[in-house]
């Protein structure tokens, strides 16, 4: 049943992370090809953002080190695909393959920074500025740059963090000229009255919240609720992972990503759209599951597929 409720976006762009996301700490290796037939299926279930890779060294992700191989199998997807880039080197070989989307990835906390980049929060920014100003001055085509922040709301290091340390670099990262931030709460630990928040201060030191979406993990069960506070606060965009997959190989505490079914079945009950056929969906992450050899940890999944 549609029961909206007052103070709700119309529309929001889910923006998919599960073959980038979700695939990369898989330890068996994922034939290209079923990659490529994951991101197929995935935009014929209506998804219109599906990040596709990651251009990081092969010795950092392994499994997604048939980027190269992969981007040319996705040329017919009739949706936007950004990519993953650690620094200009990914650069160049995201741009030899016509990408005109990319993420930068950067951290809220100098620990995870060290862990997960091998350098200070500063050193991140200062290595991100150029690939930003190249993919926004590309000849062919200005890339659209996503910047994604991690460890927003908690840090297995250094605990909680503070909201105006995430403002400041989430600040930075936009100052460089990201189009758009994607704040994650890499471990899972946001609670609604956090993320209102966060989204407050963001605006109130002048970042917009068209120019915000959010990415929630699912360890203590909150990211459906963090999601709905951060949907009553204005954002339309939410990330999610086909199925629930994926969590954070620096963050040995972070369970899967939102499951976009779990997030796609709220919003339809609130009649909000997303364009997103959800039976469709779901048999893709049933389908995904298959070949990972393990059942999907979606809850929506699991209800819908034992229905059938």
């Amino acid at each position: 049943m549609t029961v909206p409720a007052p103070g709700l976006p119309a529309r929001v762009r889910i923006h998919e992370v599960g073959a980038r996301d979700g695939l990369q700490n898989e330890k068996a290796t994922v034939p290209t090809a079923v990659k490529a037939e994951f991101i197929h299926r995935l935009a014929a279930a209506g998804l219109g953002t599906i990040e596709a890779t990651s251009f990081v060294h092969p010795k950092w992700v392994p499994q997604l080190a048939d980027a190269e191989q992969l981007f040319p199998l996705l040329g017919d997807v009739e949706a936007a695909l950004p990519v993953l880039v650690p620094n200009e080197r990914g650069l160049d070989r995201a741009l030899a393959l016509g990408a005109t989307r990319i993420a930068v990835f950067g951290s809220a906390t100098e620990t995870f920074a060290s862990r997960n980049l091998n350098r200070t929060v500063a050193e991140s920014l200062a290595m991100f500025e150029p690939v930003v100003a190249r993919a926004k001055q590309s000849a062919d085509r200005p890339a659209h740059v996503r910047g994604y922040l991690s460890m927003c709301f908690g840090d297995p290091w250094e605990g909680a963090v503070p909201v105006h340390q995430v403002v400041r670099v989430a600040k930075a990262l936009l100052d460089l000229g990201c189009d758009e931030l994607s704040l994650g709460d890499t471990i899972g630990v946001a609670t609604p009255g956090h993320v209102r928040a966060l989204l407050s201060e963001l605006n109130e030191a002048g970042v917009g919240t068209d120019r915000i979406g959010v990415h929630f993990h699912d360890t203590y069960g909150q990211a459906l609720a963090n999601t709905l506070a951060a949907l009553q606060h204005g954002v339309t965009t939410v990330d999610a992972s086909a199925g629930g997959l994926g969590g954070c190989p620096y963050a040995k505490s972070a369970t899967g990503n939102l499951a976009t079914e779990d997030l796609v079945w709220m919003l339809d009950g609130l009649g909000i759209e997303t364009g997103v056929d959800l039976a469709a969906l779901t048999a893709t992450s049933v389908w995904m599951a298959e070949q990972l050899g393990r059942p999907s940890p979606s809850r929506t999944v699991r209800a819908l597929s034992h229905k059938e």
